[in-house]
């Protein structure tokens, strides 16, 4: 993560402008350990009073989708202290705004040494390929070591518009990881990151909290940008210019992703652009001159013979 200003008490600490890049590029971003041990214990005894009770149950975890997410969870439980936390909705405000939108939550549970997988896939069947995005974040309040079935998913994968399940066959993606790492770290997903839940061949529990959130208003500069002209370049910036080195907003883009190669890393290239054109409300943003050259060329036809 790249260094954000210092922030008072409970001030949301927001992300930087390469932060937003990378979430572009990789489809998501990482905060390791950032709740702490006691919130941690706190949020393990909620979850493990909601585990197996309908999600239609009347009770004060559960909210029904279009709550503003303030208003979701008691003031006084660990839950809400948890996205309370100044990076937790420094973050949450940066990618989805203000007062974003419960859309549902569930308690990923598995048990020390059950079997269970799922097949991978994105969440949500309908989603449109408009630049919008919902969030999704997946918090782990207990570690999981290597080898331990961390949730499994395709750093990349999200600017692929796909069905629900059409990517469940498929295994072993160059590039994919599975989770590990210390209690308290949280991931937060483009909606569109593929993903799995893993067996669990250890000998402790598993858990995890998944919360998706709608934006109600339009994801534009939502984020700490005192940083976004010193990174930004224009659309001249060409690979075969710059060595794509340094900290830059186009160099970040340019990455190529281990799944990916030359022709579709184009292409990826190209959609990355799409969306940081929306987050940064730049329409004239680019890089490598790709779009730049496509909309020069719009028009040249008009009024010429068929």
């Amino acid at each position: 993560m790249a260094e954000r200003k210092e922030a008072t008490v409970d001030e949301p600490v927001r992300l930087t402008t390469l932060d937003m890049a990378r979430f572009v590029a990789d489809g998501y971003l990482r905060f390791d350990a950032v709740v702490p041990d006691e919130l941690n214990r706190g949020v393990l005894e909620e979850l493990s009073a909601l585990l197996g009770r309908r999600s239609d149950d009347p009770g004060p975890f559960q909210p029904r989708s279009g709550t503003p997410l303030a208003d979701c969870y008691p003031a006084d439980s660990a839950l809400r202290r948890v996205y309370e936390l100044p990076v937790v909705a420094g973050a949450i405000r940066s990618l989805a705004g203000e007062n974003p939108l419960f859309d549902h939550h569930a308690i990923h549970f598995n048990p020390a040494g059950s079997p269970r997988v799922q097949d991978l896939h994105c969440d949500a069947a309908i989603d449109s390929g408009d630049p919008t995005f919902d969030i999704q974040l997946f918090y782990f309040p207990r570690d999981v070591g290597e080898g331990e079935g961390g949730t499994r998913f395709v750093p990349g994968s999200h600017i692929r518009n796909i069905h629900e399940n059409s990517v469940a066959r498929y295994q072993h993606f160059a590039g994919e990881q599975f989770f590990s790492g210390p209690a308290g770290t949280i991931l937060i997903f483009h909606q569109g990151m593929w993903h799995a839940g893993q067996a669990n061949p250890s000998d402790k529990h598993r858990w995890m909290f998944k919360l998706r959130l709608n934006p109600t208003e339009p994801q534009v500069r939502l984020w700490d940008t005192s940083d976004y002209d010193e990174v930004t370049t224009g659309p001249w910036d060409h690979m075969f210019a710059t060595t794509g080195e340094g900290r830059t907003v186009a160099a970040i883009l340019r990455k190529m992703h281990p799944w990916s190669f030359d022709g579709e890393y184009r292409i990826e290239t190209m959609e990355r652009v799409r969306l940081w054109r929306y987050l940064s409300g730049d329409a004239d943003f680019d890089v490598d001159w790709y779009r730049t050259r496509i909309e020069g060329r719009a028009g040249l036809l008009d009024g010429a013979d068929a």
